[in-house]
Order: structure tokens, then sequence, then C-alpha cells
């Protein structure tokens, strides 16, 4: 009688358990998007070696925005690891960075991307970004492997991942 109690105490576990991963699998795999971010192309925003969670269904309703960061499958080598950038164009938009200062559809005024480490050097673009497409940029313009530098400039729609909303590791915070 007492072993019959053991094994239905550690198949209660084992089902526990096991119900446990699958929950955590199928939400992995549908609604949240985590990923580690080893470069530090996001810093200061994040740092390198930090954990992000993102929702998969971020997108679901609404397209994607400016300033918006997301994780995404990176257009010239779509079996590396997910990137994580920031959304600087959006489709059918004209992007160029004049003196480190980034210019839409040729606006007299620069996008307030006060959040960066420090301006980009140098000039780039123009760069139209087709539609159904985006250009992004690193927060650390001057340390980042983006847009600017892939042989195909703009991150298609259907590569991106989620929105990343939250650093979880080693410091925990929003990031909007």
């Amino acid at each position: 009688m007492n072993k019959n109690r053991v094994i239905k105490e550690i198949l209660s576990w084992v089902m526990t358990i096991a119900i446990a991963f699958a929950i955590a699998f199928v939400l992995n795999h549908t609604l949240v998007a985590s990923a580690l971010v080893i470069s530090s192309s996001m810093e200061n925003t994040i740092m390198t070696d930090s954990r992000v969670m993102g929702l998969r269904v971020a997108y679901v309703f609404h397209e994607p925005n400016r300033f918006d960061i997301i994780l995404f499958t990176p257009p010239d080598d779509e079996t590396s690891l997910p990137y994580v950038k920031r959304i600087i164009g959006l489709p059918n938009e004209k992007v160029e960075i004049i003196d480190g200062k980034v210019y839409i559809d040729d606006s007299d005024t620069p996008l307030d991307d006060s959040f960066i480490r420090e301006n980009a050097r140098g000039n780039y673009g123009p760069y139209y970004v087709p539609e159904g497409s985006y250009f992004v940029l690193g927060d650390n313009r001057n340390g980042s492997n983006d847009s600017r530098f892939w042989v195909n400039k703009f991150v298609p729609r259907e590569s991106i991942q989620g929105r990343i909303y939250l650093e979880y590791f080693p410091t925990p915070h929003f990031l909007d």
C-alpha cells in the first residue's frame, strides 16, 4: 500500500513537470519570443549578454512602428541566431544618414534618437525602404552590424519574430 502511494506521488510530479514543459514550449513558439543579446550593437539600451523577451503576437493587429525594438531573422544569414535592432525606416520611406544624423524623406529635421550611445560616423544612403520591409539600426551605431552594412539592406515583415519589451537578465527592466 505504501509502495502504490509513492508511485502515484512520483507519477503526479512527472505529469506536472511534463505539463509545465509542454506549456512553456507552446508559449515560446506561439506567444513569447526570447533571445540572448550577444553583441554590443544595442548598448546602452540593451547590454551585451542580456536576455530579452518579447511578444510574437505584437504585430497581429497592427504594423511595426518606428523605434520598436524587434527580434528578427537577419536577411543575409537566415541560419544565424536572431538579431535584435531598432526599426528606423518604415515601408516606402527614404532613409539617409548625413554627418551621423538620420533623416527620413528629405526632412530638414533629423530623427530624435537621443537614446543612442553616439551618432554614427559618416554618411550612408539614401536607402529606399521597399513595401513590406524595414530599415533597422543598432543603438550603438558605431558598433552595430545593421541595415547599413548588409547586402540585403531591409528586414522583410515576415522575418520579424516579435517586438522586444523586456530585458529580464541580468537587470530586469521594461524597454518602453
